[in-house]
Protein backbone atom coordinates (compact mmCIF):
# COMPACT_ATOMS: atom_id res chain seq x y z
CA UNK A 1 0.00 0.00 0.00
CA UNK A 2 1.13 3.69 -0.88
CA UNK A 3 2.24 6.13 2.50
CA UNK A 4 0.38 9.14 2.75
CA UNK A 5 3.17 10.58 1.12
CA UNK A 6 2.44 9.11 -2.44
CA UNK A 7 -1.07 9.65 -1.81
CA UNK A 8 -0.95 13.26 -1.92
CA UNK A 9 1.76 13.75 -4.09
CA UNK A 10 0.50 11.45 -6.53
CA UNK A 11 -2.85 13.50 -6.57
CA UNK A 12 -1.34 16.19 -7.19
CA UNK A 13 0.38 15.33 -10.19
CA UNK A 14 -0.46 16.87 -13.60
CA UNK A 15 1.72 15.37 -15.97
CA UNK A 16 5.45 13.35 -16.07
CA UNK A 17 8.24 14.53 -18.33
CA UNK A 18 10.34 11.96 -20.16
CA UNK A 19 13.28 11.23 -18.26
CA UNK A 20 12.58 14.46 -15.77
CA UNK A 21 10.85 16.30 -13.03
CA UNK A 22 7.14 15.63 -13.03
CA UNK A 23 4.67 18.88 -13.16
CA UNK A 24 2.85 18.64 -9.59
CA UNK A 25 -0.16 21.19 -9.05
CA UNK A 26 0.41 23.78 -5.86
CA UNK A 27 -2.58 24.41 -3.43
CA UNK A 28 -1.32 27.26 -1.89
CA UNK A 29 2.09 29.26 -1.90
CA UNK A 30 2.82 31.26 0.39
CA UNK A 31 5.19 34.98 -0.38
CA UNK A 32 7.77 36.69 2.15
CA UNK A 33 9.26 39.97 1.12
CA UNK A 34 13.12 37.75 1.21
CA UNK A 35 12.84 35.63 -1.67
CA UNK A 36 9.62 36.87 -3.78
CA UNK A 37 10.88 40.25 -5.18
CA UNK A 38 12.82 38.52 -8.39
CA UNK A 39 9.85 36.08 -9.18
CA UNK A 40 7.75 39.29 -9.64
CA UNK A 41 9.81 40.74 -11.60
CA UNK A 42 10.16 37.59 -14.17
CA UNK A 43 6.53 37.55 -14.48
CA UNK A 44 7.07 41.32 -15.43
CA UNK A 45 9.64 40.86 -18.38
CA UNK A 46 7.21 37.90 -19.93
CA UNK A 47 4.56 40.19 -19.28
CA UNK A 48 2.48 37.63 -17.91
CA UNK A 49 -0.20 37.61 -14.39
CA UNK A 50 -0.54 35.18 -11.68
CA UNK A 51 -2.82 32.14 -12.85
CA UNK A 52 -4.77 31.92 -9.58
CA UNK A 53 -3.88 34.49 -7.21
CA UNK A 54 -6.19 33.54 -4.66
CA UNK A 55 -4.07 30.74 -4.02
CA UNK A 56 -1.54 32.91 -3.08
CA UNK A 57 -0.76 34.77 0.25
CA UNK A 58 1.67 37.24 1.09
CA UNK A 59 3.40 39.04 4.01
CA UNK A 60 6.32 40.13 5.62
CA UNK A 61 8.55 38.64 8.56
CA UNK A 62 11.89 38.29 7.93
CA UNK A 63 13.03 42.18 7.92
CA UNK A 64 10.27 43.42 10.07
CA UNK A 65 11.23 44.94 13.77
CA UNK A 66 9.92 43.68 16.67
CA UNK A 67 9.32 47.33 17.84
CA UNK A 68 7.53 50.31 16.61
CA UNK A 69 6.01 48.84 13.78
CA UNK A 70 3.58 51.93 13.15
CA UNK A 71 6.45 53.67 11.91
CA UNK A 72 8.31 53.86 8.97
CA UNK A 73 11.30 51.10 8.97
CA UNK A 74 14.91 52.55 9.40
CA UNK A 75 16.92 49.87 8.25
CA UNK A 76 17.05 50.66 4.33
CA UNK A 77 17.03 47.46 3.11
CA UNK A 78 14.38 45.73 5.10
CA UNK A 79 12.24 48.62 4.10
CA UNK A 80 13.07 48.07 0.43
CA UNK A 81 11.96 44.66 0.69
CA UNK A 82 9.11 45.31 2.50
CA UNK A 83 7.71 47.69 0.41
CA UNK A 84 8.63 45.78 -2.53
CA UNK A 85 6.47 42.90 -1.38
CA UNK A 86 3.17 45.29 -0.73
CA UNK A 87 3.59 46.87 -4.48
CA UNK A 88 4.16 43.38 -6.26
CA UNK A 89 0.91 41.82 -3.85
CA UNK A 90 -1.08 45.48 -4.84
CA UNK A 91 -0.04 45.25 -8.73
CA UNK A 92 -0.75 41.37 -9.27
CA UNK A 93 -3.90 41.12 -7.28
CA UNK A 94 -2.83 39.24 -4.24
CA UNK A 95 -3.78 39.35 -0.29
CA UNK A 96 -1.49 40.83 1.83
CA UNK A 97 -1.23 41.13 5.18
CA UNK A 98 1.06 43.76 5.53
CA UNK A 99 3.21 45.06 9.23
CA UNK A 100 0.27 46.44 11.45
CA UNK A 101 -2.12 44.19 9.92
CA UNK A 102 -4.37 42.07 12.44
CA UNK A 103 -3.50 39.33 10.50
CA UNK A 104 0.45 39.33 9.90
CA UNK A 105 2.84 37.74 11.84
CA UNK A 106 5.77 34.86 10.18
CA UNK A 107 4.28 32.97 7.51
CA UNK A 108 4.66 29.78 8.63
CA UNK A 109 2.45 30.91 11.88
CA UNK A 110 0.06 32.36 10.40
CA UNK A 111 -0.85 29.92 7.68
CA UNK A 112 -1.86 27.05 10.12
CA UNK A 113 -3.90 29.58 12.68
CA UNK A 114 -5.89 31.48 9.98
CA UNK A 115 -6.88 27.98 8.50
CA UNK A 116 -4.90 28.18 5.03
CA UNK A 117 -2.84 25.14 5.72
CA UNK A 118 -5.30 22.12 5.41
CA UNK A 119 -4.65 18.76 4.99
CA UNK A 120 -4.13 16.91 1.84
CA UNK A 121 -2.93 20.37 0.14
CA UNK A 122 0.59 20.90 -1.77
CA UNK A 123 2.35 24.23 -0.03
CA UNK A 124 5.33 25.81 -0.88
CA UNK A 125 7.47 28.87 0.54
CA UNK A 126 10.49 30.53 -0.93
CA UNK A 127 11.61 29.66 2.89
CA UNK A 128 13.25 26.16 4.16
CA UNK A 129 10.95 25.89 7.13
CA UNK A 130 7.55 25.44 4.83
CA UNK A 131 8.09 21.90 6.30
CA UNK A 132 6.11 23.62 9.35
CA UNK A 133 2.84 23.30 7.28
CA UNK A 134 3.34 19.53 7.36
CA UNK A 135 1.89 19.16 10.66
CA UNK A 136 -1.40 20.21 9.31
CA UNK A 137 -1.33 16.61 7.17
CA UNK A 138 0.19 18.41 3.96
CA UNK A 139 2.76 18.34 1.38
CA UNK A 140 4.58 21.27 2.29
CA UNK A 141 8.42 22.38 1.27
CA UNK A 142 10.77 25.13 0.85
CA UNK A 143 11.50 26.38 -2.60
CA UNK A 144 13.72 28.92 -4.57
CA UNK A 145 13.27 31.93 -6.20
CA UNK A 146 13.01 30.45 -9.89
CA UNK A 147 10.45 28.09 -8.56
CA UNK A 148 8.60 31.04 -6.85
CA UNK A 149 8.52 32.69 -10.15
CA UNK A 150 7.26 29.24 -11.94
CA UNK A 151 4.29 28.74 -8.99
CA UNK A 152 3.04 32.29 -9.68
CA UNK A 153 2.82 31.81 -13.29
CA UNK A 154 1.41 28.35 -13.52
CA UNK A 155 0.18 27.50 -10.03
CA UNK A 156 2.56 24.30 -10.32
CA UNK A 157 6.36 23.34 -10.04
CA UNK A 158 8.61 20.90 -11.52
CA UNK A 159 9.93 18.30 -8.89
CA UNK A 160 11.45 14.94 -8.81
CA UNK A 161 9.51 12.94 -6.35
CA UNK A 162 11.31 12.41 -2.78
CA UNK A 163 11.85 9.31 -1.33
CA UNK A 164 9.90 8.46 1.55
CA UNK A 165 10.70 7.54 5.16
CA UNK A 166 9.10 6.77 8.40
CA UNK A 167 10.45 8.28 11.70
CA UNK A 168 8.33 6.62 14.58
CA UNK A 169 8.59 7.31 18.18
CA UNK A 170 6.24 5.43 20.68
CA UNK A 171 6.06 6.09 24.45
CA UNK A 172 5.75 9.12 26.41
CA UNK A 173 8.00 11.93 26.67
CA UNK A 174 9.20 12.77 30.03
CA UNK A 175 8.68 15.64 32.68
CA UNK A 176 10.49 19.14 31.23
CA UNK A 177 10.68 17.61 27.55
CA UNK A 178 9.33 18.89 24.76
CA UNK A 179 8.28 18.44 20.98
CA UNK A 180 11.42 20.66 20.54
CA UNK A 181 13.74 18.49 22.41
CA UNK A 182 12.32 16.01 20.87
CA UNK A 183 13.45 17.32 17.50
CA UNK A 184 16.62 18.21 18.82
CA UNK A 185 17.31 14.52 20.15
CA UNK A 186 16.24 13.63 16.25
CA UNK A 187 18.76 15.07 14.81
CA UNK A 188 21.48 14.52 17.20
CA UNK A 189 20.31 10.85 16.33
CA UNK A 190 20.24 11.25 12.58
CA UNK A 191 22.38 14.40 11.74
CA UNK A 192 21.82 16.67 9.77
CA UNK A 193 22.00 15.00 6.93
CA UNK A 194 20.10 11.64 7.92
CA UNK A 195 17.23 12.25 5.89
CA UNK A 196 18.80 14.17 3.46
CA UNK A 197 16.69 12.97 -0.24
CA UNK A 198 13.53 11.94 1.83
CA UNK A 199 9.86 13.33 2.96
CA UNK A 200 10.04 12.49 6.55
CA UNK A 201 6.26 11.22 8.00
CA UNK A 202 6.35 11.39 11.75
CA UNK A 203 4.71 8.52 13.16
CA UNK A 204 3.92 6.29 16.33
CA UNK A 205 1.90 7.35 20.13
CA UNK A 206 4.83 10.05 21.21
CA UNK A 207 3.70 11.80 18.19
CA UNK A 208 -0.18 11.09 18.14
CA UNK A 209 0.32 12.61 21.92
CA UNK A 210 1.12 15.66 20.55
CA UNK A 211 -0.75 19.32 20.44
CA UNK A 212 -0.95 21.08 17.06
CA UNK A 213 1.99 23.49 18.07
CA UNK A 214 4.29 20.71 19.29
CA UNK A 215 3.27 18.76 15.78
CA UNK A 216 4.43 22.32 14.14
CA UNK A 217 7.48 22.64 16.00
CA UNK A 218 8.61 18.88 14.91
CA UNK A 219 8.26 19.23 11.09
CA UNK A 220 9.35 23.08 11.14
CA UNK A 221 12.62 21.36 12.35
CA UNK A 222 12.45 18.62 9.36
CA UNK A 223 14.80 20.38 7.01
CA UNK A 224 17.68 20.29 9.68
CA UNK A 225 17.82 16.82 9.30
CA UNK A 226 18.58 17.50 5.78
CA UNK A 227 14.59 15.96 4.80
CA UNK A 228 13.14 18.03 1.75
CA UNK A 229 9.92 18.10 4.22
CA UNK A 230 7.83 16.23 6.93
CA UNK A 231 4.45 15.98 7.85
CA UNK A 232 2.25 14.33 10.45
CA UNK A 233 -0.88 11.89 9.44
CA UNK A 234 -4.11 14.40 10.33
CA UNK A 235 -6.57 13.31 13.36
CA UNK A 236 -8.71 14.20 15.80
CA UNK A 237 -6.00 16.91 17.24
CA UNK A 238 -5.41 18.11 14.15
CA UNK A 239 -9.78 18.89 13.22
CA UNK A 240 -9.63 20.02 16.51
CA UNK A 241 -7.31 22.91 15.39
CA UNK A 242 -8.75 23.75 12.20
CA UNK A 243 -12.50 23.93 13.11
CA UNK A 244 -14.09 27.18 12.84
CA UNK A 245 -11.11 28.91 11.60
CA UNK A 246 -11.47 31.64 9.01
CA UNK A 247 -10.68 30.01 5.88
CA UNK A 248 -11.23 25.91 7.19
CA UNK A 249 -14.29 24.49 5.43
CA UNK A 250 -17.50 25.67 6.89
CA UNK A 251 -20.77 23.77 7.51
CA UNK A 252 -21.51 20.51 5.37
CA UNK A 253 -18.13 21.31 3.82
CA UNK A 254 -16.19 20.77 6.69
CA UNK A 255 -18.38 17.75 7.43
CA UNK A 256 -16.95 16.21 3.83
CA UNK A 257 -13.65 17.73 4.32
CA UNK A 258 -13.10 16.10 7.88
CA UNK A 259 -14.74 12.51 6.20
CA UNK A 260 -12.15 13.20 3.31
CA UNK A 261 -9.11 14.14 5.91
CA UNK A 262 -9.78 11.12 7.79
CA UNK A 263 -8.61 8.57 5.29
CA UNK A 264 -5.24 10.55 4.42
CA UNK A 265 -3.27 8.12 6.51
CA UNK A 266 -0.36 5.71 5.69
CA UNK A 267 -1.66 1.99 5.70
CA UNK A 268 -0.27 -0.63 8.04
CA UNK A 269 1.68 -2.16 5.04
CA UNK A 270 2.44 1.03 3.88
CA UNK A 271 6.34 0.73 2.34
CA UNK A 272 9.24 3.47 3.36
CA UNK A 273 12.44 3.70 1.83
CA UNK A 274 13.67 3.89 4.84
CA UNK A 275 12.33 3.11 8.50
CA UNK A 276 13.75 4.31 11.77
CA UNK A 277 12.12 3.73 15.70
CA UNK A 278 12.79 6.10 18.42
CA UNK A 279 12.02 5.49 22.33
CA UNK A 280 10.53 8.46 24.19
CA UNK A 281 11.67 7.47 27.55
CA UNK A 282 15.48 8.58 25.65
CA UNK A 283 14.35 12.08 25.20
CA UNK A 284 15.63 14.11 27.52
CA UNK A 285 15.77 18.17 27.60
CA UNK A 286 18.52 19.06 24.97
CA UNK A 287 20.83 22.02 23.66
CA UNK A 288 23.01 22.44 20.71
CA UNK A 289 26.99 22.99 21.72
CA UNK A 290 28.16 23.50 17.98
CA UNK A 291 27.14 25.68 14.96
CA UNK A 292 24.72 22.71 13.21
CA UNK A 293 21.22 21.88 15.05
CA UNK A 294 22.68 18.22 14.89
CA UNK A 295 24.81 19.19 17.39
CA UNK A 296 23.43 18.72 20.67
CA UNK A 297 23.55 16.55 23.78
CA UNK A 298 21.12 16.16 26.88
CA UNK A 299 21.66 19.28 28.95
CA UNK A 300 23.09 17.48 31.61
CA UNK A 301 25.51 15.83 29.07
CA UNK A 302 29.12 16.60 27.99
CA UNK A 303 30.71 17.89 24.94
CA UNK A 304 31.33 14.45 22.67
CA UNK A 305 35.37 13.96 22.48
CA UNK A 306 34.56 13.56 18.57
CA UNK A 307 33.01 17.00 18.26
CA UNK A 308 34.30 19.30 15.59
CA UNK A 309 36.97 21.31 17.03
CA UNK A 310 36.38 24.28 14.07
CA UNK A 311 32.47 24.57 15.71
CA UNK A 312 33.97 24.31 19.32
CA UNK A 313 36.27 27.09 18.51
CA UNK A 314 33.47 29.26 17.69
CA UNK A 315 31.41 28.86 20.41
CA UNK A 316 34.11 28.72 22.77
CA UNK A 317 33.38 25.11 24.42
CA UNK A 318 35.79 22.09 24.10
CA UNK A 319 34.93 18.19 24.04
CA UNK A 320 34.09 17.17 27.62
CA UNK A 321 32.57 20.61 28.99
CA UNK A 322 29.72 20.46 30.20
CA UNK A 323 26.79 23.41 29.96
CA UNK A 324 25.34 23.25 33.33
CA UNK A 325 25.94 26.26 34.66
CA UNK A 326 27.61 28.72 31.49
CA UNK A 327 26.48 32.12 31.54
CA UNK A 328 23.95 33.61 28.83
CA UNK A 329 23.78 36.44 27.91
CA UNK A 330 20.29 36.51 25.56
CA UNK A 331 17.41 34.37 25.48
CA UNK A 332 14.70 34.40 22.30
CA UNK A 333 11.61 32.88 22.79
CA UNK A 334 9.81 33.33 18.96
CA UNK A 335 10.30 32.38 15.39
CA UNK A 336 8.53 29.91 13.26
CA UNK A 337 10.09 27.13 15.32
CA UNK A 338 8.44 28.59 18.95
CA UNK A 339 6.56 31.45 18.56
CA UNK A 340 3.19 30.32 19.38
CA UNK A 341 0.69 30.34 22.16
CA UNK A 342 1.78 27.37 24.05
CA UNK A 343 5.54 28.11 23.66
CA UNK A 344 4.41 31.23 25.68
CA UNK A 345 2.32 29.98 28.08
CA UNK A 346 5.39 26.77 28.94
CA UNK A 347 7.56 30.03 29.27
CA UNK A 348 5.08 31.69 31.65
CA UNK A 349 4.91 28.73 33.37
CA UNK A 350 7.98 28.51 34.80
CA UNK A 351 9.09 32.30 35.21
CA UNK A 352 6.29 33.19 37.14
CA UNK A 353 6.99 33.76 41.24
CA UNK A 354 11.28 34.84 39.58
CA UNK A 355 12.44 37.07 38.23
CA UNK A 356 14.81 38.11 35.21
CA UNK A 357 18.52 37.49 36.09
CA UNK A 358 20.16 40.57 36.04
CA UNK A 359 22.62 40.98 33.19
CA UNK A 360 20.45 39.21 30.96
CA UNK A 361 18.25 40.35 27.39
CA UNK A 362 15.16 38.67 26.68
CA UNK A 363 13.29 38.98 23.40
CA UNK A 364 10.24 37.35 23.73
CA UNK A 365 8.49 38.05 20.05
CA UNK A 366 4.96 36.47 19.76
CA UNK A 367 4.73 34.69 16.42
CA UNK A 368 1.66 36.32 14.94
CA UNK A 369 -0.50 39.00 16.17
CA UNK A 370 -3.02 36.74 16.92
CA UNK A 371 -0.61 35.06 19.54
CA UNK A 372 0.03 38.79 20.88
CA UNK A 373 -3.34 38.79 21.38
CA UNK A 374 -3.78 35.46 23.18
CA UNK A 375 -1.52 36.28 24.95
CA UNK A 376 -3.03 39.43 25.98
CA UNK A 377 -6.21 37.59 26.84
CA UNK A 378 -4.98 35.19 28.91
CA UNK A 379 -3.11 37.33 30.87
CA UNK A 380 0.59 35.66 29.88
CA UNK A 381 1.62 39.10 29.56
CA UNK A 382 0.86 40.61 32.91
CA UNK A 383 2.73 37.23 34.58
CA UNK A 384 5.83 37.73 32.17
CA UNK A 385 5.63 41.58 33.16
CA UNK A 386 5.71 41.11 36.76
CA UNK A 387 8.70 38.58 36.35
CA UNK A 388 10.45 41.15 34.60
CA UNK A 389 9.65 40.24 30.63
CA UNK A 390 8.28 42.44 28.19
CA UNK A 391 6.24 41.01 25.13
CA UNK A 392 7.46 42.25 21.48
CA UNK A 393 5.62 42.64 18.20
CA UNK A 394 5.73 39.90 16.23
CA UNK A 395 8.29 39.11 13.39
CA UNK A 396 11.05 36.34 12.41
CA UNK A 397 13.17 38.54 15.40
CA UNK A 398 16.62 37.18 16.48
CA UNK A 399 15.97 33.88 14.70
CA UNK A 400 18.03 35.54 12.00
CA UNK A 401 20.26 38.81 11.74
CA UNK A 402 17.67 41.01 8.69
CA UNK A 403 16.24 43.05 11.58
CA UNK A 404 17.02 44.96 14.44
CA UNK A 405 17.28 41.92 16.79
CA UNK A 406 20.76 41.38 16.40
CA UNK A 407 23.08 38.89 19.17
CA UNK A 408 26.30 40.81 19.50
CA UNK A 409 29.32 39.44 18.66
CA UNK A 410 30.96 36.53 20.93
CA UNK A 411 27.65 36.44 22.98
CA UNK A 412 25.69 33.37 24.17
CA UNK A 413 22.13 33.08 23.30
CA UNK A 414 19.98 30.50 23.92
CA UNK A 415 17.48 30.21 21.98
CA UNK A 416 14.08 28.67 20.66
CA UNK A 417 14.86 29.31 17.27
CA UNK A 418 15.75 26.79 14.41
CA UNK A 419 19.46 27.24 13.29
CA UNK A 420 22.67 28.00 15.13
CA UNK A 421 24.84 28.28 11.95
CA UNK A 422 28.01 30.85 12.19
CA UNK A 423 26.83 33.95 12.67
CA UNK A 424 22.76 33.49 12.25
CA UNK A 425 21.90 35.67 14.76
CA UNK A 426 24.36 38.38 14.48
CA UNK A 427 28.17 38.50 13.29
CA UNK A 428 30.10 35.82 15.39
CA UNK A 429 27.09 35.53 17.70
CA UNK A 430 26.85 31.95 19.77
CA UNK A 431 23.49 30.21 19.89
CA UNK A 432 22.47 27.61 22.04
CA UNK A 433 19.27 25.68 20.49
CA UNK A 434 16.78 24.94 23.23
CA UNK A 435 13.27 24.26 24.40
CA UNK A 436 10.93 27.15 25.61
CA UNK A 437 11.23 25.83 29.03
CA UNK A 438 14.89 25.79 28.60
CA UNK A 439 15.40 29.33 27.46
CA UNK A 440 12.40 30.38 30.63
CA UNK A 441 15.33 28.60 32.63
CA UNK A 442 18.26 29.97 31.59
CA UNK A 443 16.61 33.81 31.24
CA UNK A 444 15.98 33.39 35.12
CA UNK A 445 19.36 32.01 36.18
CA UNK A 446 21.37 33.82 33.80
CA UNK A 447 23.09 30.65 32.70
CA UNK A 448 22.43 27.43 30.98
CA UNK A 449 20.17 25.12 33.73
CA UNK A 450 18.23 22.18 33.44
CA UNK A 451 14.43 23.21 33.24
CA UNK A 452 13.41 19.80 35.17
CA UNK A 453 15.09 21.61 38.35
CA UNK A 454 12.67 24.60 38.40
CA UNK A 455 9.65 22.82 37.63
Amino acid sequence: MNTLFDKIWDAHVVSDLPDGPQQVYIDRLYCHEVTSPQAFDGLRERGIRCLRPERIFCMPDHNTPTHDQDKPIADPVSKAQVDALERNAKEFGLTYYGMMSPDNGIIHVVGPEKGLSLPGMTIVCGDSHTSTHGAMGAVAFGIGTSEVEMVLASQCILQKKPRTMSIRIEGELGKGVTAKDLALYLMMKLTTSGATGYFVEYRGSTVRSLSMEGRLTLSNLSIEMGARGGFIAPDETTFAYLKGREFAPKGEEWDKAVEWWKTLRSGDDAVFDREVVFDAADVQPMITYGTNPGMGMPIDGRIPADANPKSLSYMGFEAGDSLLGHPVDYVFLGACTNGRIEDFRAFASLVKGRRKADGATAWLVPGSWAVSRQIEAEGLDRELAEAGFEIRQPGCSACLAMNDDKVPAGKYAVSTSNRNFEGRQGPLSRTLLASPLTAAAAAVTGCVTDPRTLL
